[in-house]
């Protein structure tokens, strides 16, 4: 008597299984960022395309602080779409990312607060602060999801 053992595998792929991760662009974090990066881009561009700044210094600041924000929210947005966070799991990601949050949500909060005060009339200007205040407020929304994600209570596997 001779036995036969069939055996049937079945693979099954998602579409989450890929290298890049579009899902994360449709979740409430991935659409903060989104918008973060809209309005900041709104800022320098305003800002980098006005001639004859009333006060340059005060501008200056504003356009760096919004470029310097653009591209690291840039780096962290690509960081979670093609998952590399996972990849380099000696640094905590979320820590970093709250810590990003609330630098920039200061420094952009106060170069809005100096543009605003400083815009003299041009338009370009006041639009610029107008986003500045948009992107502080986005930051601040995300500050605090992230801040309970990082610093919220953690959930141990032992019951008690």
């Amino acid at each position: 008597m001779s036995h036969t053992v069939i055996t049937a595998s079945s693979t099954t792929t998602s579409a989450s299984d890929g290298v890049v991760n579009l899902g994360y662009s449709r979740t409430i974090p991935g659409l903060l960022k989104l918008a973060q990066m809209v309005a900041l881009l709104i800022t320098f561009l305003c800002v980098h395309c006005v001639r004859g700044w009333p006060n340059w210094a005060a501008f200056q600041f504003l356009h760096v602080v919004s470029a310097w924000f653009l591209v690291v929210l840039l780096v962290f947005f690509l960081m979670h779409l093609f998952r590399l966070q996972a990849k380099m799991p000696c640094i905590n990601w979320p820590l970093t990312e709250f810590f990003h949050y609330a630098i920039g949500t200061v420094l952009i909060f106060i170069a809005s607060i100096v543009a605003a005060v400083l815009a003299g009339g041009v338009s370009a200007l006041v639009v610029a602060s107008v986003f500045g205040f948009i992107t502080t407020f986005l930051m601040v929304v995300s500050l605090l999801t992230s801040y309970s994600v990082s610093c919220g209570p953690q959930q141990t596997g032992a019951a008690m």
